[in-house]
Order: C-alpha cells, then structure tokens, then sequence
C-alpha cells in the first residue's frame, strides 16, 4: 500500500496521486506533531530541559501532583518555556497549511502542539490535543480565565484558586471535546495528512488508522518515515516547511 517518496536535492517530489486526491477532496484532516514546530525553532519538551532545568525529571515539571507540591516552580519553568516559543515565528509549513485552507471545502486541523503557530499563521478552530502554552485555567474548575500573569502564582479572578498553565499534563486526558472533534474528522474524511508527527503517541496516532479505515487517502510529510508509514498511501521524505509550499501550489497549479 505504501507509496515512499524521496526528495530529489531541493525539490520535493509530490506524488501525482495525493494531487489528485485533494483537488477532489470534501474533507481533508490534517495531524501535525513537533516536528513542524521543530521548524520553526520550537524545542521539545525534553529539549527545552536545558541550563538550570536539565536536573529536573519530566515528572517533576508536568503534572497536577507537582504543581500541588511547589506552583511558583512549575509556574517559571513555563514561563520560561513561553518566553522561547513567543520568539518563535510560523514557519512556510504553518502558513502553506493556513493557505490550504482556502483550497478545500472544508480542513479540520489537528495538533499535538502547545505553541499557537497554527494560528498565529492564520489558521483557525484548531483542535488543540495537549492545550496551549499560552493559556491560564483555574486548577480547580478547568477553565480559561483572564488573570495576573505576572504574579509568581496567579490566582482565578472567580474562585481565588490558583491558576495553573494551559497544557494536558502526564496523567491527563484529552480535552473531551477536542478527542471527539479529531475523532468524526477522522472517520469523515477523504484525505488525511500526518505531518511532523512520529506516530507513536495515541490517541493521537490512531487518527490515521481511523481514517485508513474509512478509505480515505493517507500521506505522512516527515523527515524521517515512521513505523506506521508503511500501511499509508504516501510517505514523503522531507521537512513540512518544504514539502508543504510545493504542495500547495500543486494543487493550485
């Protein structure tokens, strides 16, 4: 079933295929993982344990029982971490996914990532699967709230609780509404995208299958391919911020 392309020098190589399933397309879905960001300079969760926080274990900066045990420290390693990703710009992968947008009748974009690239590109209503890093909710009832973010530990205007960042901790779940959002676009659609994603963390990768499933058209857009490319139709070889501008004006061409 597996169609692998490999870039030749600069120029992606876009399987004639794939252009033909979204020219044609109702509803394409698209999954982007870290390393679209990666792109852009976003460093990874483990990546960003670097200076003063590569002591800590991952436990100890991203879950509810560390932030129960010590707020101020989990609230300025996230700080921190806001501070590197707002100096960070949407790469030509974000924005030729904003574009495609417009291409298609209709595109649900899903991401793993916390950094708002996709919208800060101009893509909208994207389905957020780990929150954003961006956002503030109260610990104690969940939801978004508009509060003092320069405190050491800001506390909710409503309840006076403290506020924790806006991101899915280990231990977690998926926002419910964002599973069964991805989930219907999944089964809905007629082309699927797996983009910068190693296909390895579910619920998230088992969006392909669902898709597969329902025979859509699968493509993986990745540096390297991943162990599941090989049940897919397509798996190109190459950065998004690359492949995806060609794609684009492929289907445009």
């Amino acid at each position: 079933m597996n169609n692998t392309v490999e870039n030749r020098g600069s120029t992606p190589i876009i399987p004639e295929g794939l252009i033909r399933a979204l020219r044609s397309a109702r509803h394409v879905c698209v999954l982007t993982g870290a390393g679209i960001s990666a792109e852009s300079g976003v460093p990874t969760f483990r990546e960003a344990q670097s200076g003063l926080w590569e002591k800590y274990n991952p436990l100890d900066l991203a879950t509810p029982e560390a932030f129960l045990q010590d707020p101020a420290l989990i609230w300025r390693w996230y700080r921190w971490r806001r501070e590197l990703v707002a100096a960070a710009m949407p790469n030509p992968g974000h924005i030729a996914l904003a574009k495609l947008t417009s291409l298609v009748p209709r595109l649900t974009l899903v991401t793993q990532n916390v950094d708002g690239l996709h919208q800060r590109a101009g893509s909208e209503d994207v389905i957020e699967f780990h929150g954003n890093l961006f956002a503030d909710r109260c610990f104690t009832e969940g939801c978004v709230v508009d509060c003092d973010s320069d405190a050491e530990v800001p506390v909710c205007p409503t309840c006076g609780c403290n506020v924790r960042p806006g991101v899915v901790w280990f231990g977690e779940a998926i926002p419910e509404m964002a599973l069964n959002q991805s989930f219907a676009a999944a089964a809905d659609c007629d082309v699927f995208l797996s983009i910068g994603t190693s296909s390895l963390v579910f619920p998230a990768a088992g969006l392909a299958e669902i898709a597969s499933e329902t025979d859509a058209t699968v493509a993986e857009i990745n540096p390297n391919t991943t162990g599941m490319a090989a049940g897919f139709d397509y798996a190109i070889a190459g950065n998004s911020g690359t492949v995806l501008p060609e794609l684009v004006a492929c289907i445009e061409s």
